[in-house]
């Protein structure tokens, strides 16, 4: 935080910003350490009831898969009693984001390399482009069923 924010800062409303971005509790004492330079400290009463509140909200199953499905890292900020809960769907939606990664990655390398193919007239290079191809149909396969399962795991709520 800059001195200009740590001066006009609404402490509570910080905490409860920073609980909903999925921060852990630790991010006070980075702010602790910005506004020290400014001689500025930070209000922890209020920064921490913004916080409470705030991961309460952000730690539910149903932002979990949001969190997850977005490809976002999630930081261990849960409390205990809906740490499980929010870890499950989460990587259960993660999982769902990676896969979905991977299929993307394979079908843009599966792009190019049939680009490639199309603009090549050497022999020995369309073959082992064409060889290619066919580990990547093989790849891609694979990653479209791990697609299908983690997606099947994700909406079965297991």
């Amino acid at each position: 935080m800059s001195e200009t924010e740590c001066n006009n800062a609404d402490w509570y409303q910080q905490g409860m910003r920073e609980a909903l971005q999925g921060y852990p509790k630790s991010r006070l004492q980075d702010h602790r350490e910005a506004c020290a330079k400014a001689g500025i400290v930070p209000n922890d009463t209020q920064y921490m009831a913004g916080y409470d509140n705030g991961i309460r909200q952000f730690c539910t199953p149903e932002n979990a898969v949001r969190w997850g499905r977005a490809g976002k890292s999630y930081q261990n900020s849960c409390p205990a009693d809906m740490d499980a809960a929010f870890r499950d769907r989460y990587q259960a939606a993660k999982a769902v984001y990676d896969a979905e990664t991977r299929v993307n990655n394979l079908r843009n390398q599966q792009s190019d390399k049939q680009r490639k193919l199309d603009q090549t007239t050497d022999e020995n290079t369309r073959k082992q482009l064409r060889q290619d191809l066919e580990s990547l149909d093989r790849q891609l396969r694979d990653a479209r069923y791990d697609l299908d399962r983690a997606d099947r795991r994700l909406m079965s709520g297991k």
